[in-house]
């Protein structure tokens, strides 16, 4: 089964193909990927998914369970241990 990409052009003027429903611009993304933090060591999805549903600091992540996070749209298992050690380096944990 071959999926067709079309072509998009974001709200900044960026040229890009995408095969899913997913709005986000990948030139946009990459811009605005932070230097820093535990965001920065996720991917686009991941850390697109936690920004939208408001969790941005590691303080505001602790307040959920794993099994919180993995039904946000956009968070794989992958991105479970890459959060699990950010918090463990500040002393936190995920909600139990």
């Amino acid at each position: 089964m071959v999926v067709e990409k079309s072509l998009r052009i974001c709200e900044k003027g960026h040229k890009y193909y995408k095969s899913s429903d997913c709005p986000s611009c990948p030139t946009c993304d990459k811009e605005s990927k932070p230097h820093s933090g535990f965001l920065s060591k996720l991917s686009s999805p991941a850390r697109n998914a936690l920004i939208y549903e408001g969790i941005d600091t590691l303080q505001e992540l602790s307040k959920y369970t794993e099994k919180e996070i993995l039904k946000i749209h956009g968070i794989g298992p992958a991105s479970l241990p890459i959060m699990r050690s950010s918090l463990e380096e500040e002393g936190l944990s995920f909600k139990e």
